[in-house]
């Protein structure tokens, strides 16, 4: 219990840091997620976007890992798909142990449900979705996963649809702070990080193919992350970096 109650205090400390003082509720949901669930925000398991948590495709993932998750299948669903509309459909399938019958869930995605920052990427992100629907029913996770949302949820509107991205904001800055390369390139050389692992480790948390296609609310949120797992927990932030190594090594 105690060990339950330490995790919550970081959770909710490095939270305040990121996103300002949570409400009452989502405190106490943080709380259950965290003593049931053991999802770390310092791990990137959770994002906090407008007023409400979401659990994030690798902090399910680690989840079942932790419980022992004995495989994850997916299967195409060509019936349902359409290629030439970009509409892809995913049926993924959980076993939590050697006997089970298996967890389903389906995932789609196509131009019209995904975030102009990703468009052409609608494939994995189906697959992605199905994967994430099926480890919520078989462990129990009532939270949407952030890579569900659709494109109205994470794009409020056209301005947002047109925030620089992380590579045209690094040019340069209008409140007088330094640019967002800048700041990311601090944090990489304060704490020694390998700058190719960030990259992978940061499109990963912002859920777009590469970095520069991260729009410059969810690259901030990125650098505040990172920052804060380098300072909390230098030894697990090499780990959880170090995970990234083939996917790092195969990108152009």
């Amino acid at each position: 219990m105690k060990r339950n109650v330490v995790s919550f205090r970081s959770n909710a400390n490095l939270a305040r840091q990121l996103w300002g003082e949570p409400s009452r509720i989502a405190l106490c949901t943080l709380r259950d997620l965290t003593v049931r669930y053991s999802l770390s925000v310092a791990a990137g398991d959770l994002q906090f976007l407008d007023g409400r948590w979401y659990v994030t495709h690798s902090g399910l993932l680690q989840l079942a890992s932790r419980k022992g998750c004995r495989g994850i299948t997916t299967i195409l669903q060509e019936r349902l798909s359409d290629v030439g509309a970009g509409r892809w459909v995913f049926k993924a399938t959980v076993y939590k142990s050697p006997g089970s019958k298996g967890f389903v869930g389906y995932g789609d995605a196509d131009p019209s449900n995904v975030s102009l920052m990703v468009h052409g990427a609608e494939l994995r992100i189906a697959e992605t979705r199905a994967v994430n629907r099926a480890l919520r029913k078989a462990y129990g996770i009532g939270l949407c996963s952030v890579e569900e949302l659709g494109s109205s949820s994470r794009n409020p509107g056209p301005e947002a649809d047109r925030e620089p991205s992380a590579e045209h904001a690094s040019n340069g800055s209008s409140n007088g702070q330094p640019r967002l390369r800048d700041q990311l390139c601090l944090v990489i050389r304060q704490h020694n990080l390998n700058p190719a692992l960030v990259k992978a480790y940061a499109a990963d948390f912002c859920g777009t193919p590469s970095l520069k296609e991260a729009n410059r609310d969810l690259v901030q949120s990125f650098i505040a992350h990172l920052a804060a797992c380098a300072k909390e927990n230098r030894d697990m932030l090499i780990r959880r970096l170090n995970s990234y190594a083939q996917t790092a090594e195969v990108k152009p």
